[in-house]
């Protein structure tokens, strides 16, 4: 199976266009500072270019994990792959991964299942990570629920694009 790069960088660019709309404080933006202790001059005095280039670099790899999460036909060669090698087609093994492929290739390649992927990846790891460094942090329960939820339906859109961009 190969890599749509082109889904893989869209896919990248959606959490910034979420952020912007989702910590606008006419959504959550407010709440958020609020939770965060986080003011106007904390703000000005940012580096943004540099906050968005690194922001989008770590993007580009969230978007490709969402390969391995959500398209379940790209681990396939894998279970038989030993050090680099692909199987030979005619081998027991390239024989089973061809009809494997032929019958389920693109069973749940849709856009609900990559989203459905990635909401329960951030319900599942993303909560239990931000929530214990939020109460390490004292952050509160709205602070935890403003960015699990903006995780949640980032990840899940970008596992929506992944999956379903065949």
């Amino acid at each position: 199976m190969t890599i749509n790069w082109i889904a893989i960088i869209v896919a990248a660019f959606v959490p910034t266009i979420i952020g912007f709309i989702w910590y606008n404080p006419k959504v959550f933006g407010t709440a958020w500072m609020k939770a965060a202790d986080m003011s106007e001059e904390k703000m000005k005095g940012a580096n943004m270019p540099m906050i968005f280039g690194v922001s989008f670099v770590l993007s580009l790899l969230l978007s490709m994990s969402m390969i391995t999460m959500s398209v379940h036909q790209n681990n396939i060669p894998g279970v038989f792959m030993v050090g680099n090698e692909e199987p030979a087609a005619d081998s027991e093994e390239g024989i089973f991964i061809a009809d494997f492929m032929e019958k389920y290739g693109s069973r749940h390649r849709t856009f609900a299942h990559g989203l459905i992927h990635g909401i329960f990846g951030v319900l599942f790891f993303g909560l239990p990570i931000l929530g214990t460094n939020a109460l390490f942090e004292r952050k509160g329960f709205k602070y935890i629920a403003v960015n699990v939820g903006y995780w949640m339906l980032t990840v899940g859109i970008m596992g929506g694009i992944v999956c379903g961009w065949v």
